[in-house]
């Protein structure tokens, strides 16, 4: 094979579909994309060699949206060596658009057909159903809104949008239920499910992520239709060791143990819980192990609704907690509350791709109900991650599991005791009040009186001035929506009658979508100095396409909203621009300054202004102020006399932990202490708030 790093043309075969990546950085970069696949020829100059080894590729531009499993294209690009660990030969970094060398296989065209005939139909739902509902019926997440994927991660639910044997077994269970009404024999039945699993497996993609939830999906559907779970963990451990067998690279994924963990837990204690929280029989009404009265079971339904998602959620704690270092307490209880809408779902929708290329009409019929379904399942996942400790850290590691193993054996006797049970009933029954009642008086956020709040939005700017009741002016929005958009949940703002973007850096608008989602936005204040005039295109672009306006404004121009005067300062529309230290200090220095004023005092917001900018604002205005926003998140290019003619006792610093920028420079910190302003870094102290004290500004910090 070719050197790693050397520049090559290859020739590759997809083996599964190109993801597309969220960009980290420039809010107008390409599309980009990740796709695992078999180099089969390489070729440099006066060598062609064939091969054929696992790759993974790295590519830009729309075209690889088009592109299905199974075809052969030729690129152009970089080989590089892969992550340690990864069981692939090497990373290819394409260069330029593919070649498609072939068209997909039968089998893949099919599957390809029915999906986007799903995603048609799904195009008449809103932005966020329309995205889930695909991703949830056969994992396609090609149209998946970053914030309800975040929603459902952090409450326990992102297995919804991958196919996973949960799919597999409702839909063979519709099977079953409905070849048993019409009166076929079992071995009828049997084929009868087996060939609807195949055929949502073609629906879903016959890829190996696909394939490995069709075996997980038939033995949990066996083990639990039968209720033969001996049988069942026979079949799962069977299944195990042959992909492993013949995929060894799923002996390192995460994905494939928490599957495992999953369907284990369901065969093995989901059928045990079940049965003790059942109903009893008419003439046993005691529980046999300790000869007691049984005060109350369950209908058999409603045990089994409790049992099934408890037991997956016990079963891949364990591996949870080796991977993120956290528990999340609120994913059983969101996993209850989304069951009832899973089936309807995925079932609804499954018919909705059958039946969308020969009738688009009805599979659009037929993903309205579904879209109320999976609208359930987003608002139960935007309600579980604002829920006080909806995620708890713990370590992580080994030493987090043998914690955990610790905890474990210390619970599970005092719950299998009477006595013991009924005071750890008590005590949770206490910290739950102490949580819902107590702590959102005691410790809430934001805090009372909240005048200003900088979001903690890592390495960028996203800040948000009272404006009123459910009103915020928010002032840049960070790099990330899902970030962007949570601060604001948190502060319960829902209209935003005017957004200032300082300057069009990527760290301080690609949160926008973030901010618009479902608020109002009366109106964006733009530079009037016209820098980086793609990244104003595209941005005014976006907000045409919404019917927001525009606009620029003059220094002197002056807003007020609700207990807040904002008045801007700069950048004066006549001046040039200042060049600074190349073109990103053109932008940084054309950013809106703006200076906010309440009854207990003001703030200074600087953007990014770096020293030239700055000494020019201090030769045209006074800037006094009781607070600073430190501009450009406390870079060493600040003008000593702009931060002595401030005066600020406090100064705010956004800023990301172990950004590569180094900032806050030291050589800031030592001047603005020596200046005698108390410094705050949302770093280090999370999102920080502005509060009115007794007449006075007081900061007051969220927490890491």
């Amino acid at each position: 094979m070719a050197k790693k790093n050397t520049s090559i043309k290859a020739q590759i075969a997809l083996t599964d579909d190109p993801k597309r990546r969220q960009p980290r950085s420039g809010h107008f970069n390409q599309e980009s994309y990740v796709t695992p696949a078999t180099l089969e020829i390489i070729q440099t100059a006066g060598n062609r060699q064939a091969v054929s080894v696992p790759i993974t590729v790295f590519a830009n531009g729309h075209d690889w949206s088009a592109l299905l499993p199974s075809q052969h294209v030729e690129v152009t690009g970089r080989l590089a060596k892969p992550t340690p660990g990864d069981l692939v030969a090497a990373i290819l970094l394409v260069q330029g658009p593919p070649r498609v060398l072939t068209p997909p296989s039968p089998l893949q065209t099919a599957a390809g057909s029915l999906r986007s005939g799903l995603r048609a139909a799904s195009a008449t739902l809103p932005t966020d159903q329309q995205g889930l509902l695909p991703g949830l019926v056969v994992g396609d997440v090609s149209r998946m809104d970053p914030q309800v994927s975040s929603d459902l991660k952090e409450a326990g639910l992102s297995h919804l949008n991958a196919v996973s044997g949960a799919n597999l077994a409702i839909v063979a269970g519709a099977a079953l239920a409905l070849s048993r009404l019409i009166g076929l024999s079992l071995p009828v039945r049997a084929v009868f499910a087996a060939i609807a699993m195949l055929a949502f497996a073609v629906v879903a993609r016959p890829s190996p992520s696909v394939l490995r939830a069709l075996l997980m999906g038939l033995a949990a559907a066996i083990a639990l239709g039968t209720g033969r779970a001996k049988d069942g963990l026979a079949a799962l451990s069977a299944t195990v060791l042959l992909l492993v067998l013949f995929a060894p690279e799923l002996a390192r994924s995460y994905g494939f143990a928490l599957s495992v963990a999953a369907t284990a837990g369901i065969l093995i204690l989901a059928p045990r819980w079940r049965d003790r929280l059942s109903s009893p029989k008419a003439e046993d009404d005691t529980d046999d192990q300790n000869n007691t009265k049984v005060p109350y079971r369950f209908p058999r339904w409603m045990a089994e609704a409790l049992a099934v998602p408890v037991a997956a959620q016990v079963a891949v704690t364990p591996i949870l907690v080796l991977m993120s270092g956290q528990l999340t307490p609120v994913a059983v209880i969101a996993n209850l509350l989304v069951a009832p809408a899973v089936a309807p779902a995925t079932l609804l929708g499954f018919g909705a791709a059958l039946v969308a290329p020969v009738w688009p009409g009805g599979a659009e019929l037929l993903v309205v109900p579904a879209g109320y379904a999976v609208g359930w399942i987003i608002i139960v996942a935007r309600w579980a991650v604002n829920l006080p400790f909806a995620t708890v850290p713990w370590p992580g590691g080994l030493p987090g599991l043998g914690l955990l193993l610790l905890a474990v054996a210390v619970v599970v006797p005092i719950l299998r005791r009477r006595a013991w049970r009924a005071v750890a009933v008590t005590v949770a029954g206490a910290a739950l009040v102490a949580v819902l009642v107590i702590r959102p008086i005691v410790g809430s956020w934001p805090p009372k009186g909240w005048l200003m709040v900088m979001c903690d939005v890592g390495q960028g700017d996203g800040l948000v001035v009272a404006a009123g009741p459910g009103r915020g002016i928010v002032v840049d929005t960070g790099p990330d929506p899902i970030i962007m958009d949570r601060c604001l949940r948190r502060l319960g703002v829902d209209d935003v009658p005017l957004l200032i973007l300082t300057h069009p850096h990527a760290d301080h608008v690609n949160g926008l979508p973030g901010v618009l989602r479902n608020r109002r936005v009366g109106a964006v204040v733009v530079s009037p100095q016209r820098t980086s005039a793609r990244a104003i295109a595209h941005l005014s672009a976006t907000l045409e396409r919404r019917g927001i306006p525009e606009w620029t404004a003059s220094p002197g121009t002056r807003w007020r909203f609700g207990p807040s005067e904002l008045t801007v300062l700069s950048p004066d529309p006549t001046l040039g621009e200042m060049n600074g230290q190349g073109e990103g200090s053109a932008i940084n220095n054309s950013s809106v300054v703006v200076h906010v004023r309440w009854r207990s005092g003001s703030v200074l917001l600087s953007g990014d202004l770096e020293t030239e900018a700055q000494d020019e604002l201090l030769r045209r205005t006074a800037v006094q102020a009781d607070i600073l926003k430190t501009p450009h998140h406390g870079s060493n290019r600040q003008s000593p006399a702009f931060l002595a003619a401030v005066g600020a006792r406090a100064a705010l610093i956004s800023v990301g932990a172990d950004n590569d920028y180094g900032h806050p420079a030291l050589s800031t910190l030592a001047a603005l202490r020596r200046l005698g302003a108390s410094v705050y870094r949302t770093d280090q102290s999370g999102d920080l708030a502005i509060v009115e004290r007794e007449g006075r500004m007081a900061v007051v910090p969220r927490g890491p």
